[in-house]
């Protein structure tokens, strides 16, 4: 379930971009692929079936209540947002066709595409967005985005078209926060979960945590996108599972390949994977407001007992890279590369333990739902945990349901994030005291003011400054366990053409369904 741009105008944001992250995924050998578009022309037609894991029988189509890749996946079908995230990292119009920012980013003007409708006929007005972003705001909403909505003031149409964002200070990230998936974009006055949007694909019918089906918009407003006739999204939670499914042509494309099958996936002649590093973080989030973790020396007991290196290897066959409890990843600017590497080190981990004085066991609650190989990573972590004298135990818990019933509910989970666009994105979803899926319940003011002065800040130095004062406050008192970063693994056959990867976002920037096509 990060990089942040300082410029002020969509050309400088533009730019900016390409040099602070990955240019998509790059070729690591024979096995993978390099991710670009072929020089083919897209081929219109065909059943494109995606395998995709993280679904639930609790999802709904409602983009403010997304909570893992599938519905991820299945939303973008449906909906757009206002500005999407390119294969580069930066920006690409979407609804929106222009933004520009004024009064020291303090205040965003966006104008939108003409001619573009929704799946039943209306055409989209000033008043749609406006509705749709309303939709995360307000004390009663549930939106995993209202943090990001948070300093929005005003919103009002300032010209037939134009839509002006008044915020109560400067935001020069904001662009990119739009692009969130869940700021899908609906008609005024209806229901979300209906799944009317202006996306690529119509719904055609939803089985929560079976499958999805769509068909392609005739009037999509992207001529570019939106190739295949139909798509069938399948929950396929399961890692073996998705891969037998590729394997055997069952499934177009499915994500997350686990690093243990890597290498009979490469065996297959007609597969292909594609690799981004740093695209995801993997935790393991202790609830700050719950004994043990409202002690800062058992945060430490706990962050000195995980061998790192050990779960690199063995869960993620070392596709990916050891973690310092930092949420921002090193492609990102403002990653601190200077805070020193945590060890797995006994001794302090039984130091700070005993100090803590907790006299109960640590209970992590698993499943490959939270990451693939949650269940061998705790299991790992246990065995190095009880070395130092730790009574830590593990709870298999089921994978259905767990995001409903355990994420956020135990008091210590497995989790895992994708690399956000901005650095404001991750630390002010995950982290800041009021935010909706701060995972560990960790409450700190001045990490909280660090964040917002960081989002107003346009001098890059003191900018610099603030984000690594606050990954160090993370790092140093937060109660999350970050061991290690992912690079993502996505299968497709090798007659899917126009796959891409974006940083940080799997299966091309969740956007697969629309940009890809059947070659045969």
């Amino acid at each position: 379930m990060s990089n942040s741009f300082l410029s002020l105008d969509r050309r400088s944001l533009l730019k900016s971009a390409g040099g602070a992250l990955l240019a998509g995924a790059v070729p690591f050998g024979g096995a993978f692929a390099q991710s670009s578009a072929p020089s083919t022309t897209p081929k219109k037609g065909g059943h494109l079936v995606l395998g995709v894991d993280n679904a639930s029988t609790t999802d709904v189509l409602d983009p403010a209540a997304y909570f893992e890749i599938y519905a991820y996946v299945v939303g973008a079908q449906l909906f757009n947002t206002l500005i999407e995230i390119d294969d580069t990292g930066g920006l690409r119009p979407a609804l929106a066709e222009s933004w520009e920012s004024r009064k020291g980013a303090s205040e965003w003007v966006l104008r939108l595409r003409r001619g573009v409708t929704f799946h039943n006929g209306k055409t989209l007005t000033v008043a749609d967005v406006i509705y749709s972003l309303n939709h995360h705001r307000g004390e009663k909403s549930k939106s995993a985005a209202k943090v990001y909505l948070d300093t929005v003031t005003e919103l009002k149409e300032t010209a037939p078209g134009e839509l002006t964002i008044a915020l109560s200070s400067g935001n020069a990230d904001l662009p990119y926060l739009l692009a969130d998936v869940h700021f899908g974009i609906g008609p005024d006055g209806e229901d979300f979960n209906k799944g009317i949007g202006t996306g690529a694909f119509i719904l055609e019918n939803f089985q929560p945590g079976v499958r999805t089906l769509t068909k392609r918009n005739p009037h999509y407003w992207d001529s570019t996108r939106g190739h295949v006739d139909t798509v069938e999204t399948i929950a396929i939670n399961d890692s073996t599972a998705r891969i037998a499914a590729l394997l055997s042509g069952k499934a177009h494309i499915v994500n997350r390949v686990a690093p243990r099958l890597l290498s009979r996936v490469s065996a297959a002649p007609d597969v292909k994977v594609h690799r981004s590093p740093d695209a995801a973080i993997y935790t393991f989030p202790g609830l700050a407001n719950q004994a043990p973790f409202t002690s800062v020396d058992a945060r430490l007991a706990l962050k000195y007992a995980i061998d790192r290196q050990q779960i690199l290897n063995s869960v993620l066959a070392g596709i990916g890279s050891v973690a310092n409890d930092q949420p921002i990843v090193p492609s990102n600017r403002y990653y601190a590369a200077d805070i020193p590497a945590r060890p797995y080190d006994p001794d302090k981990a039984a130091f700070h333990w005993k100090k803590a004085g907790f006299e109960g066991n640590i209970v992590l609650s698993a499943s490959d739902s939270g990451f693939p190989g949650a269940v061998d990573a705790a299991q790992l972590y246990q065995a190095s945990a009880q070395k130092a004298g730790l009574p830590f135990e593990v709870d298999r818990v089921p994978a259905d349901g767990y995001w409903d019933n355990v994420w956020l509910k135990k008091p210590l989970v497995a989790s895992n994030w994708s690399t956000r666009p901005t650095a404001d994105a991750i630390l002010s979803l995950v982290f800041l005291s009021k935010a909706e899926w701060n995972e560990s319940a960790w409450k700190n003011e001045t990490f909280d003011q660090l964040v917002f002065a960081a989002r107003a800040e346009t001098d890059e130095a003191k900018r610099k400054q603030l984000y690594h004062d606050a990954q160090v406050l993370i790092a140093d008192e937060g109660s999350e366990v970050i061991p290690v970063r992912a690079d993502g693994l996505d299968g497709a056959r090798s007659n899917v053409g126009g796959f891409t990867s974006v940083p940080g976002l799997a299966l091309s920037g969740f956007r697969v369904a629309e940009k890809v096509w059947l070659e045969s």
